[in-house]
């Protein structure tokens, strides 16, 4: 246990911070801890692979991605749909089944009562032989074999329930906001990349990549951008605040503008509380049992 201060020694009180000392040091409990900058991505990286874009497009709710990767998401979205559709038929192909089957037995039933009836009238009548045919007691009499358990089998166990499968979902959603997305809906983003002779480095390595295509002011986390959707521009928001609301024209092309063709774009985070709400991880570790 933490001790107390060398002056607070006549304390009974067990205060919050040497409480979490203690569950830091015991390795017990969910830990919170604020993700820093270093943690989170960059602006102009995918939200998929986390990567700068070769090839960007962005949402309706201005989440980034890498064409390339957006597409294999959409690609495997679609294939697991094909799978879990076909799995569906199946199964309500075997329901369909199962239930002709039940009929047919129930069917069968009836007739072999009829039959043990008729057998029974037959024996008990005076001119009947002494002989008399036995009824089975085995479990694989009509059609028993078919439903008898398997103990090695881990489907056909007695205790065994049945999978249920319901019919998937054919709309995509997107990994980020939730909603359903589609290819159509996805816009190509034209970043300006920041033109400096004297910087040798590759577009990668560099630390100022891009800027405003209309003020030149660089682009980072800490600065807010929007893109522009008839071009696919990405500008900084100050400017579509102060330049392009006030005639609601194309700053580059001179095309008209409305609220809808402003995508503000969604950014990875700056450390700070006032740019992002979700910066806090949790950590799960082992609760204490009492």
């Amino acid at each position: 246990m933490t001790r107390h201060a060398r002056n607070c020694t006549a304390g009974a009180v067990y205060t919050y911070h040497e409480k979490k000392k203690d569950a830091e040091a015991s390795g017990y409990g969910t830990q919170n801890e604020r993700i820093g900058k270093d943690s989170v991505k960059d602006f102009d990286c995918c939200c998929l692979t986390l990567q700068p874009c070769r090839n960007p497009v962005i949402t309706k709710d201005g989440f980034l991605f890498d064409k390339e990767a957006i597409l294999e998401y959409i690609i495997s979205k679609k294939t697991e749909y094909s799978r879990k559709l076909k799995e569906f038929e199946r199964q309500s192909k075997k329901e369909e089944a199962e239930k002709a089957e039940l009929a047919e037995a129930e069917k069968r039933t009836k007739l072999n009562n009829f039959m043990d009836m008729e057998k029974n009238i037959v024996k008990n009548s005076p001119s009947s032989s002494s002989s008399s045919s036995s009824k089975s007691v085995s479990n694989m009499a009509n059609g028993g074999e078919k439903h008898l358990p398997s103990f090695w089998i881990p489907s056909k166990t007695p205790e065994a329930r049945k999978t249920i499968v319901g019919k998937p979902d054919k709309i995509i959603y997107c990994p980020m906001s939730g909603k359903p997305i589609s290819l159509k809906d996805l816009i190509n983003v034209k970043f300006t990349e920041v033109k400096d002779p004297d910087d040798k480095k590759s577009l990668i390595t560099k630390e100022n990549r891009y800027m405003c295509a209309v003020t030149h002011d660089i682009l980072s986390n800490s600065v807010p951008a929007a893109v522009l959707k008839p071009t696919g521009d990405v500008v900084t928001v100050e400017c579509v605040e102060k330049l392009i609301k006030k005639d609601w024209l194309h700053p580059l092309t001179g095309e008209k503008l409305t609220e809808k063709d402003i995508i503000y774009m969604q950014r990875g985070g700056t450390g700070y509380s006032q740019t992002n709400d979700n910066l806090e991880a949790k950590n799960a570790r082992p609760v204490i049992q009492v």
